[in-house]
């Protein structure tokens, strides 16, 4: 909690002489800074990308993979598919080991801004729903997540999921943080709304253009 103290410019309005720079920086990782693409774990299976996003789309894989980051286990994964979706789910059992190939790629320019962000002494943070089997090779694939972040909460691993509230205090008070002083960046609309009920500024991400913007607007630069 922070303690009031007495204004040392008791002539300035409080509105004119607070600093609109927030202290730390809480990042998304998935569509802000990396861009995953689940279709290509299945390549070795589909002969095109459409054949692919179909069947993605047939055995319901974005709810199924929201399970995994809520902390399902890989093996609860498979039998629940198996039972919803009999033998068609029987290529995600190649998933955990294909899943470095989906996240590959950066999003594009996220990364410099992460960068210009750390050369200015910005504490960085990340909030990311991920599951706690595949966020291993998310180190091995982008072991800079391990140096430019204080701290990673990983929704699998602390079975919360954003935009529930918890994780976000849970973030909060792993780390000591004021919601006042924190700036939280995420690409969904809703995981943007639960940061902004717990107290924190948030933008949404659209693309590193923007971002950069939204922080210059805030003074970030």
């Amino acid at each position: 909690m922070a303690f009031s103290c007495p204004d040392p410019n008791p002539g300035i309005p409080m509105s004119e002489e607070m600093n609109v720079t927030k202290q730390s920086v809480i990042f998304d990782l998935g569509a802000v800074l990396i861009d995953w693409d689940p279709a290509l774990a299945f390549a070795d299976v589909f002969t095109t990308r459409e054949a692919a996003e179909d069947w993605l789309r047939e055995i319901d894989f974005l709810t199924w993979n929201r399970h995994q980051d809520g902390g399902r286990s890989f093996s609860e994964g498979l039998a629940a598919a198996r039972a919803e979706h009999g033998d068609k789910a029987r290529h995600l059992e190649g998933y955990l080991h294909a899943f470095p190939v989906t996240i590959e790629k950066p999003v594009p320019g996220s990364w410099e801004i992460l960068e210009d962000l750390r050369a200015r002494d910005v504490p960085l943070y990340a909030l990311t729903n991920w599951a706690a089997e595949t966020w291993p090779h998310a180190l091995t694939v982008w072991p800079r997540l391990t140096e430019v972040f204080r701290d990673v909460v990983v929704s699998g691993e602390v079975g919360m999921l954003k935009p529930s509230p918890e994780i976000y205090r849970h973030l909060l008070e792993r780390n000591s943080l004021d919601p006042a002083q924190c700036l939280f960046i995420d690409d969904s609309p809703a995981n943007v709304e639960g940061a902004r009920f717990v107290g924190l500024d948030a933008i949404r991400f659209t693309n590193a253009e923007n971002l950069r913007r939204d922080l210059l607007n805030r003074e970030f630069f």
